[in-house]
């Protein structure tokens, strides 16, 4: 375990560079709560408390804005007892921690629809979402509900109603109407799990984002981890389609 009395960048000089925006997809609870003999829900659970050592750890490396990808628009087809346990955990994630959040400076968003959701759940995301927002350490992105197809077109019917003319669509424009239209784009999306997929996951704001795959389940997906995600983007030569000046 790392000694937490030495600042985090000092423990991990190799992390020269920090990406402003992360965008983690937290795959694997399932296959670790296996591989522990336990019911499917208990890895679920262990995902959402290891929130509880990542948001921490990227709000010090000085990460500004945290997206998670916590309920794609696919996972409704899972079964319907997990589909309500990943409903309920939720609930009492935000029920347990949203103080704690508040009062450490953790400004929450959500990415996705609303409809679908249970109205109590729906009312304690909005609470969250209100009482957090004007908070400056670190944002962090819950994507619940959420689908980059979906999110796009939502983004185009919105244009269509506020009725702009097709020439005024651009690609700024479709930006500024998708759920992240405030956020800037991810800098680096992670992947735990060990799978190389984008899974529909911020398909349109990702284009230029840099990619790191691990094989770690998310619960098992730490500080050192972090870290480990960090340093590669460190190392990456980001030219966005530009000729290198070397």
């Amino acid at each position: 375990m790392p000694d937490q009395k030495i600042p985090i960048k000092e423990r991990y000089p190799s992390v020269t560079r920090i990406p402003n925006h992360v965008a983690i997809i937290m795959d694997g609870n399932g296959r670790w709560a296996r591989a522990r003999g336990l019911p499917r829900a208990a890895g679920h659970r262990a995902g959402t408390d290891n929130l509880r050592r990542v948001l921490p750890a990227a709000t010090d490396f000085g990460v500004s804005v945290l997206t998670i990808y916590a309920f794609s628009t696919e996972n409704w087809s899972r079964p319907l007892e997990e589909v309500r346990g990943l409903m309920t955990l939720l609930g009492e994630f935000i029920q347990r921690e949203l103080r704690s959040l508040h009062a450490n400076g953790v400004c929450i968003r959500h990415s996705g629809r609303l409809e679908g959701i249970n109205p109590r759940l729906q009312a304690q995301i909005q609470e969250a979402v209100a009482l957090t927002r004007d908070n400056k350490a670190i944002t962090l992105n819950v994507a619940f509900n959420y689908g980059g197809r979906a999110e796009i077109v939502d983004a185009v019917q919105r244009i269509m109603r506020d009725g702009a003319p097709p020439e005024a669509v651009t690609e700024e424009m479709i930006s500024r109407y998708l759920y992240t239209g405030d956020l800037p784009d991810p800098d680096l999306v992670v992947r735990t799990g060990g799978e190389y997929r984008l899974s529909n996951f911020l398909i349109w704001q990702a284009a230029y984002a840099e990619y790191y795959a691990t094989p770690a389940y998310w619960p098992d997906f730490d500080e050192a981890e972090l870290a480990k995600a960090l340093e590669t983007y460190s190392q990456r030569d980001r030219r966005f389609g530009k000729v290198p000046n070397n």
